[in-house]
């Protein structure tokens, strides 16, 4: 008889409820720190409650905003954003309303943060593949000829939540580009699918918008990848030689066992989503294609590797391995008894990376 739900894990919902209402987490149930208030008591609530949180912080952004109050208005449209992120990423429905209406909760947020921003910020397409990969470019003041960061997120962030510390690059006399590649952000509204290798060919189409940007020093495009985005920007690197610089953090090297059929149930509810795949067995073959094994051999440029020493979603030997292949100049930061994240690190003496 077919089961109801479409993954074995699906009918371990009740204990994903019980963990929600108990640590306030969906996943990385490692760290401390609820991102949800006890008010949440089942994976389902969350939008509910999240999104009341969400307009009352647009509410307070907006009210700033017309009283002329800039920098406040900015800070608490950031707060939105990030609480309607929050909203739409827990539902994995194609043309879910719900979904819709936070999505677009979020990207109004951005657009009054664009608007009130003290640097330019540009809302690009960018062609590929018969579809458009929207991307966010971030400029200096001056728009001059500079080296450029493309920033690739992980499956839990879009382009608009910006940097783990935001602007960073800014600071440091760099642009930067955030995209929400193939079942990501508003890829996945517009129903832009990821597969096992099309995100790193999405990248290169970036950077080949990039590269003719006047603004843009062409030989000098780094990327930073967060989470999946760490796994992804190393197939990146190891597809475009023009990439001159990889830095990770969050790791997900290696295969994709860990992630998808060892932690939170909910990694592989959202990434079957992302890949527009409701089939199982399907979704499996493609995720065994998920692997940085061989592809580290192929990276040309300085790269950083940074892990936590116990990332339940990519194990040490992992991040060894993918090290050990590198023949180009190469670091790995192995972060003591730390786990997946890539803020406020004690071994960096409460910094992110």
């Amino acid at each position: 008889m077919k089961l109801a739900h479409e993954r074995r894990r699906d009918n371990q919902q009740w204990m994903l409820d019980w963990v929600v209402k108990e640590s306030g987490r969906v996943q990385n149930f490692a760290h401390d720190e609820r991102e949800f208030p006890e008010e949440v008591k089942s994976y389902a609530m969350i939008p509910k409650v999240m999104g009341k949180i969400a307009k009352h912080q647009e509410e307070i952004a907006r009210a700033a905003e017309a009283a002329g109050h800039r920098h406040t208005a900015v800070e608490a449209y950031w707060r939105a954003l990030r609480t309607y992120h929050t909203c739409q990423h827990t539902i994995f429905r194609d043309d879910d309303k719900d979904k819709i209406r936070f999505y677009n909760g979020l990207a109004a947020c951005f657009d009054r943060i664009m608007a009130l921003s003290d640097t330019p910020v540009e809302r690009v397409e960018v062609p590929w593949e018969g579809v458009t990969i929207q991307c966010n470019l971030h400029l200096l003041p001056d728009r001059r000829r500079a080296p450029c960061v493309l920033f690739i997120p992980g499956m839990d962030r879009v382009k608009e939540l910006d940097f783990p510390t935001p602007r960073l690059p800014l600071q440091r006399g760099m642009h930067y580009m955030t995209m929400d590649g193939p079942g990501q952000g508003i890829s996945n509204i517009r129903k832009i699918r990821v597969t096992d290798d099309n995100y790193e060919r999405a990248a290169k189409a970036v950077i080949d918008y990039l590269v003719a940007r006047p603004e843009v020093d062409s030989k000098r495009v780094g990327v930073f990848g967060v989470s999946m985005g760490s796994f992804w920007g190393v197939r990146a690197a190891a597809y475009d030689p023009r990439i001159s610089a990889l830095a990770t953090a969050a790791a997900c090297y290696g295969g994709r066992t860990n992630i998808f059929e060892q932690a939170s149930p909910r990694f592989k509810q959202v990434f079957m989503y992302m890949a527009g795949i409701h089939d199982e067995a399907e979704f499996d073959r493609m995720a065994d294609e998920m692997t940085t094994e061989g592809y580290g051999a192929k990276v040309a440029c300085p790269t950083l590797l940074t892990t936590g020493e116990f990332d339940p979603l990519s194990p040490l030997e992992d991040a060894q391995a993918l090290y050990d292949e590198m023949k180009a100049p190469k670091e790995l930061w192995i972060l003591e008894d730390d786990f997946h994240g890539s803020q406020r690190h004690k071994g960096l003496g409460g910094m992110d990376i």
